[in-house]
């Protein structure tokens, strides 16, 4: 009896400590889609004693003109879409803005991969014209399309990979039982989602396998390899310990998942791929435009 009930008791508070790994997974989950420089931009103006909530898409496909929405206020308001290629000296353009369904809607142009435009609209109102959004410019990069069959397990292997690596951590700190696997369910799970499938969505959507260091500055290749390194380490450290309950193995543990989760905070998609517009009208192949 006093087996099976330490048993229970350890049973317990593994599953409690998964559910608590799920909850942060969860709230990372959450902070990574409502920030970044992909994310919509969200926002309100006023008119007519009336607020009118919009969001503005940043995130386009280079197979389709990305449209934008913003609300229709009525009243007979008319509206135009400004905008420029990002970032170029050039003029903004007018796009004139249809009402539909309660929206004023207008189709920026498709870009090439990596191609960006800074863009906002101008209402015409009784009482003059009105920027939206007042003060900052929204800028949408496009990407090539990035099959279904590569995003997708790429996405769902990273947050497992963070689930698990997190509930390593928890063990680590409160229940070091099995935190050996847990390390190397870790680092396989972000071998396979970050550091093969991730360069291949890379590919799929710019036009390079590999944009952060040495070859580059994109945040999201260097977070990847910095939280890989990371665990490569806390596993190093474990495979050379005795016993991994001990506290050097437990802590080398602790920080990798901090270091992880601190990669996360880090905004998606910040200073990603950027094409230059001035060695595309020179001719220069695509993926030297890239960097």
């Amino acid at each position: 009896m006093p087996n099976q009930e330490k048993k229970g008791k350890g049973l317990l508070a593994s599953v409690l400590l998964w559910v608590l790994a799920a909850v942060i997974m969860l709230a990372a989950s959450a902070y990574q889609k409502r920030t970044g420089p992909t994310h919509e931009l969200r926002g309100t103006f006023q008119l007519g004693g009336e607020e009118h909530r919009f969001e503005l898409i940043r995130s386009g496909s280079t197979d389709s003109d990305a449209e934008v929405r913003i609300p229709d206020p009525g009243g007979g308001v008319r509206g135009q879409l400004l905008y420029k290629r990002y970032p170029t000296d050039d003029p903004f353009a007018p796009l004139p803005m249809e009402s539909v369904d309660g929206e004023l809607r207008a189709h920026l142009p498709a870009q090439p991969s990596a191609g960006k435009l800074e863009y906002y609209a101008v209402l015409e109102t009784p009482g003059g014209p009105l920027r939206v959004p007042e003060e900052e410019t929204p800028i949408i990069r496009f990407k090539d399309p990035v099959p279904l069959v590569v995003l997708v397990p790429h996405i769902i292997l990273m947050f497992i990979a963070f689930l698990v690596g997190v509930r390593a951590a928890l063990g680590a700190l409160l229940r070091p039982v099995g935190i050996r696997g847990l390390c190397w369910t870790t680092l396989v799970l972000l071998t396979a989602g970050g550091m093969i499938l991730g360069p291949i969505v890379q590919k799929y959507a710019f036009g390079a396998y590999w944009t952060g260091w040495p070859f580059g500055t994109d945040l999201t290749d260097n977070k990847t390899l910095i939280m890989w390194l990371a665990w490569v380490g806390a596993l190093g450290v474990l495979l050379r310990r005795s016993c991994p309950r001990d506290w050097i193995g437990r802590i080398a543990v602790l920080l990798a998942a901090v270091v992880m989760l601190a990669m996360y905070l880090v905004p998606h998609s910040m200073r990603g791929s950027e094409l230059d517009y001035s060695q595309l009208e020179e001719g220069a192949p695509a993926e030297e435009e890239n960097r």
